[in-house]
């Protein structure tokens, strides 16, 4: 990428991050985005680790499910789930309940659903 662009690009980033963070500090602000960065990294890498863990059993969803994948595999196998659990804990060494994937936050955002807040809490 050309300087010029990179620049344009860094300039651009900045303003949006402006933007986003309004009268809340820089630290505060960075904190927060941090957070959630990790959060989506962490999703993502259980989600995946799930996915090879159950195999044919990870649940295929339709276009307009908006729940995830494993809170779908949860409801139907409620009493597999501890041992499903122990041997993530063994595998990723974290667990991260259906509702507090990042998929599912993000799913709450979009549809602008109240439990939103309550998830994040």
């Amino acid at each position: 990428m050309a300087q010029k662009n990179q620049d344009k690009l860094g300039k651009t980033l900045w303003a949006i991050a402006d933007n986003l963070r309004g009268a809340m500090n820089a630290d505060s602000f960075r904190d927060y985005m941090l957070s959630f960065l990790f959060l989506r990294y962490l999703s993502s890498n259980y989600e995946e680790s799930a996915k090879k863990e159950l195999g044919s059993d990870y649940p295929k969803l339709a276009e307009d499910d908006g729940r995830t994948a494993l809170a779908l595999w949860y409801e139907a196998n409620a009493e597999d789930v501890s041992e499903f659990e122990k041997q993530m804990r063994r595998k990723v060494h974290y667990v991260i309940k259906p509702e507090h994937l990042w998929s599912n936050i993000t799913e709450l955002a979009r549809t602008q659903n109240p439990d939103l807040l309550i998830t994040l809490e």
